[in-house]
């Protein structure tokens, strides 16, 4: 019978003096991450609500949670049918919540909020229960549901985990750390230390946005390096397994060449916004000052809507949004998503199709520099 397991202690990084990761490498992150938002300037509103649904889609692949462009879409508009897709809208609200109120300062408690908007409306009634709090319990990586035998990493007991989430939090709020190192291990100490009982992972990951955010990397967008982490998941889970056994450098080293193939991606989708409603325009052809003619202006903000929150962002009556959602219809502008007559979810199919493709040109990028 098992009598005792053996756990990890991650060690206190509040002090932690960094090692030198190639300053090349991590200037050009940098760079690249500040050289989207130049690009995107534009269109950086409607650009930065695509990235983080983005970055939840990929984030929620590298835990098994998986639904098509189309499925996430009807979650948006509100439909409950597919577990995998809300989790992905809840891992969107997670983001969402940590990423804005990290522009000062990190705190505990705004970790705590993303976690219980990622797990509140959790299938799992205990997961429920334990939305936004630490866990009191001990976890384990592998193994079985039931042991951890076997298990390939088994995290600090809980009665150790506020004291190591405390020194995460003063790490992370160091000014005299270089910002793409600081996320890194911020990241893979937070995935050590497995605060919570489930959602850890998600969480982890939008602590990387957090912290490029609070550090002035990306102050008005999300990059999507999930989708860059995702492009081989043995490889990320070794640079965890690599952080966990002293050597932190293969991680920060990593997640330069992920987001400097997520920002380079992303500038083409930046582009794209911007050419997008002058595309719909000559597609549809609306009269100047038209209700379909505002519409199309407020289309890349609001790309998966109902006639309701429509008519809301507009402030156009419903009757005539109703009328213009049609010729975009017949245009082939936005499709409905939701087959149900009140309420129907439409999409604008364009920005839709968009996340497969980002996702698929930041894998190839990212293979690319890793093989380089």
């Amino acid at each position: 019978m098992l009598s005792e397991i053996v756990v990890s202690l991650p060690p206190a990084i509040a002090e932690l003096t960094p090692p030198d990761a190639p300053d090349r490498d991590l200037a050009r992150a940098r760079w690249e991450a500040r050289d989207l938002e130049r690009v995107g300037d534009g269109v950086l509103a409607p650009l930065a609500g695509f990235l983080i649904r983005m970055e939840s889609v990929a984030s929620s692949r590298i835990e098994h949670v998986e639904a098509t462009p189309v499925a996430f879409a009807r979650a948006i508009g509100g439909l409950r049918e597919n577990e995998s897709a809300m989790s992905m809208v809840a891992a969107g609200a997670a983001i969402v919540t940590l990423i804005e109120a990290s522009s000062e300062r990190v705190v505990l408690d705004e970790i705590l909020a993303a976690h219980a908007a990622l797990m509140l409306n959790d299938p799992d009634p205990d997961e429920r229960r334990s939305a936004g709090q630490v866990r009191d319990v001990q976890n384990w990586i592998g193994g079985s549901q039931h042991s951890p035998r076997n298990a390939l990493y088994v995290p600090p007991p809980p009665e150790d985990v506020p004291a190591l989430l405390d020194d995460l939090v003063a790490f992370v709020n160091r000014d005299d750390v270089e910002p793409v190192t600081q996320a890194a291990i911020a990241h893979a100490q937070f995935e050590s230390i497995h605060p919570f009982t489930d959602g850890n992972g998600r969480i982890g990951r939008a602590l990387i946005g957090a912290v490029l955010r609070r550090r002035g990397v990306t102050p008005h967008t999300v990059l999507p390096v999930a989708s860059a982490l995702a492009a081989d998941t043995p490889h990320y889970f070794s640079l965890l397994t690599a952080y966990r056994s002293g050597d932190p450098l293969p991680i920060i080293t990593d997640l330069s060449l992920s987001i400097e193939a997520a920002a380079r991606e992303a500038r083409g989708t930046a582009r794209s916004f911007a050419r997008y409603e002058e595309t719909w325009r000559a597609q549809v052809g609306p009269r100047a000052g038209s209700a379909t003619d505002l519409i199309l202006s407020h289309l890349l903000a609001l790309p998966v809507f109902t006639v309701e929150q429509l008519a809301r962002a507009t402030g156009i009556p419903e009757r005539s949004v109703y009328r213009s959602v049609a010729t975009l219809e017949e245009h082939h502008v936005v499709d409905a998503v939701t087959e149900r007559v009140r309420g129907r979810a439409y999409a604008a199919m364009d920005v839709l199709d968009e996340f497969d493709d980002l996702d698929a040109r930041i894998r190839e990028r990212v293979t690319l520099l890793r093989d380089t």
